[in-house]
């Protein structure tokens, strides 16, 4: 919208939330009065006029159709809950952290809240009854809410973009929820009508064909007039983040001189309203791709260099996507001792389950794509949360914010949900922002893929890990239980016999892990495999305590080749022959001359003939019917002799083969070899003339029956 415009929304704004903000005043401190605490308000009281109104009432002209100030909000009724003063019994193990902080940030973005809840979403306690989900957060430890706002995620005709349709109603709407169960609240500013991160960063529409320095004024006035609304409605606001994930960009601008301007405008009208208001608020700057440690560090000497004012420099750190803790840590520490920065993870999640919320997908599923360690469960979601904190706090980060952990899923996942998520917003893009980003939600719009990252189970009671946030410094017991165990596989070769491992490895939920505990497995299951026969299969087990384990069996043929095709440097295994004075042969690295990878072994003389051969010895082979096969390929040879070769039980067995021109592949093939005693020795032996060259490639021995 036009910034006049805005300024005639922003006065019907004050107008309509009034209604909301003493509905709220009446319904502050209902329910959980066990382990609380009513306090007076946060703000000073609203008898007298906010400073804004007072500067506003003072430039205003006495005229007789002059509209009266908006009325104030009245004081929020603001409770509190203490964070535990030891270890407590749980439902989830935590190993307390030492030396953290009460004040370290324990972060939740929660900007989906408000149209989950206008799609029919319902948020309980841990007792299974409905109640504010703000609360329920601020009651597992929770002391700091973000939410993002967007300029104006909707089309021309009032239809929502979706992703939470956050404008800066939403956002007030919010933040007194949030304010009111004692938590401060972090204002993310995308500066877009949309999803700003490192793939897109559109301008706002009303921003559209302006110049660097006339978007840099928008920016200013949006901020300024944006936090003015937040604060006089009464919202806690601790920090503003000026932008987010803006490595690539920022409004439409990709110049980095034209960001840093935009960046110093946002920060110049965040610390005039601090000013204005008597609030220390914190600016934040967003960043993401920490693996990319050189380029984040160019990032904040850019930042340096243009003499941006910020206060915080936050990284979204996903562990499934961003690299290590390790790597976390020395990027905050660079920005810390090089640049003077404070520190904080903006964003980051893990999932419970695999399971789909919605039938829209996930976009980190929690299968393949787990991190080692962390299975997909409520125990390993609250155990990498706190690994998170841990490492972060060690190296002197301010805080974690959890991202979306509230965004729970509308409808059943059977069914087709598309009208909630275009009616009320609560997928992560609706149809009605095709327009305004047609490369991504214009092809993709569709459900929340973060339901199972929640902290919130798919009907919106609270998992157990939403308490990992109070129980960091302290932890927490609960009895020794299986949290995950790792995936068991077995592959056997065709004509093998079965065999399942008699113990499994395990990890608990007090991460004692590698505990190798016995396992039966089923042997109706086992008697159904026929090893003779290639193909996969699954079969369950037991553990003592009556876990339930699966094992994935691959049956297939197996190459007893070490080093079949010379990829691995170590080449002692195969043993080289050759007459005369010079080795004709190599290892060579050439993909063009290999039949798989890059090496073979390769052969060359420029002026004599030659007469060589390459072998394996095998002393440890399972007794059965053998294959043998290798592959060939060259030319120029006008004399000659070529076979393949296998020596077991005193018995020589050959095929002869000639190579012919460049990648005419010969694959000479001996199809029965018997082994009794486990020895055998395969080889290529060759004669040819000078000037004949070629390669020999992915020898294969498979054992095909008993």
């Amino acid at each position: 919208m036009k910034r006049s415009h805005m300024k005639k929304s922003y006065a019907k704004l004050l107008a309509a939330i009034m209604n909301a903000s003493l509905c709220l005043t009446a319904l502050a401190g209902c329910g959980g009065k066990d382990n609380t605490e009513s306090v007076a308000n946060v703000q000073e009281s609203t008898q007298e006029q906010t400073p804004a109104e007072t500067k506003a009432a003072e430039e205003t002209p006495e005229t007789e159709d002059v509209q009266e100030p908006a009325k104030e909000y009245g004081p929020i009724e603001v409770t509190t809950f203490p964070l535990p003063e030891g270890s407590e019994e749980s439902e989830i193990f935590i190993k307390p952290i030492e030396n953290i902080s009460d004040d370290f940030i324990r972060g939740m973005d929660a900007s989906a809240v408000l149209v989950n809840e206008k799609s029919g979403a319902v948020y309980y306690n841990y007792d299974g009854e409905e109640q504010d989900v703000f609360m329920t957060l601020a009651q597992s430890g929770v002391n700091y809410i973000r939410i993002r706002v967007w300029n104006d995620p909707y089309d021309e005709n009032g239809n929502g973009y979706g992703g939470g349709n956050n404008d800066l109603e939403t956002a007030i709407e919010l933040g007194r929820r949030a304010t009111q169960y004692g938590m401060k609240v972090c204002i993310d500013f995308h500066y877009s009508d949309f999803w700003a991160d490192p793939k897109r960063q559109h301008a706002p529409k009303a921003w559209e064909g302006m110049s660097g320095e006339e978007k840099c004024d928008a920016l200013y006035d949006f901020t300024k007039e944006s936090l003015t609304a937040l604060l006089d409605a009464g919202v806690n606001v601790g920090m503003v983040q000026v932008g987010n994930e803006i490595n690539n960009g920022m409004s439409g601008e990709t110049d980095v001189d034209v960001v840093m301007d935009l960046l110093t405008s946002g920060s110049r009208a965040v610390r005039e309203i601090s000013e204005t208001y008597g609030k220390d608020i914190q600016v934040a700057v967003h960043y993401t791709n920490i693996e990319d440690t050189d380029g984040i560090d160019r990032i904040a000497q850019n930042l340096a260099d243009a003499g941006v004012d910020y206060d915080v420099f936050g990284l979204s750190y996903y562990p499934f996507w961003d690299g290590t803790n390790e790597n976390m840590q020395a990027v905050a520490t660079n920005l810390q001792e090089k640049y003077g920065k404070k520190v904080m993870i903006a964003e980051t999640s893990y999932c419970y389950t695999s399971e789909d919320g919605d039938g829209s997908g996930n976009s980190f599923v929690g299968i393949d794509d787990l991190v080692e360690g962390y299975a997909a469960t409520v125990q390993s979601q609250a155990t990498m949360i706190r690994d998170i904190c841990e490492a972060a706090n060690d190296v002197g980060v301010i805080g974690v914010f959890y991202w979306e952990g509230t965004w729970i899923p509308v409808g059943e996942p059977d069914a087709d949900n598309s009208p909630l998520w275009e009616e009320f917003g609560s997928g992560w893009a609706s149809s009605f922002a095709s327009d305004y980003d047609p490369e991504d939600a214009g092809l993709y719009y569709g459900g929340c893929s973060w339901d199972n990252q929640a902290m919130f189970d798919f009907d919106g009671y609270p998992l157990a890990s939403l308490n990992v946030f109070k129980y960091l410094r302290y932890g927490s017991t609960a009895p020794l239980a299986v949290d995950s165990i790792p995936k068991v596989s077995v592959v056997c070769g065709v004509g093998s016999e079965l065999e399942l491992p008699d113990k499994v490895d395990v990890i608990y939920n007090d991460r004692s892990a590698n505990t190798q505990v016995p396992v039966i497995w089923d042997e109706t299951q086992i008697a159904a495999i026929d090893t003779n026969v290639g193909g996969e299969y699954t079969v369950t087990g037991l553990l003592e305590d009556g876990t339930e384990v699966t094992c994935n069996i691959e049956i297939k043929m197996i190459n007893h080749v070490k080093n079949p095709s010379f990829e691995d440097a170590d080449t002692s295994m195969w043993k080289v022959s050759y007459e005369g004075e010079n080795n004709p042969t190599d290892f060579q690295v050439k993909a063009d001359d290999a039949y798989t990878g890059e090496s073979a072994f390769h052969f060359w003389s420029a002026d004599s003939d030659m007469e060589f051969s390459i072998e394996q010895e095998f002393t440890d082979l399972e007794p059965g019917t053998y294959q043998l096969f290798a592959y060939a390929q060259g030319g120029d040879v006008t004399e000659g002799e070529m076979e393949l070769y296998a020596v077991v039980n005193g018995e020589e067995l050959t095929e002869s083969f000639m190579v012919t021109t460049w990648t005419d592949w010969k694959t000479p093939t001996i199809p029965e070899i018997k082994v009794t005693d486990g020895t055998l020795t395969i080889g290529v032996r060759m004669k040819c003339n000078a000037k004949s060259w070629g390669t020999v490639d992915e020898f294969t021995l498979n054992r095909i029956s008993d």
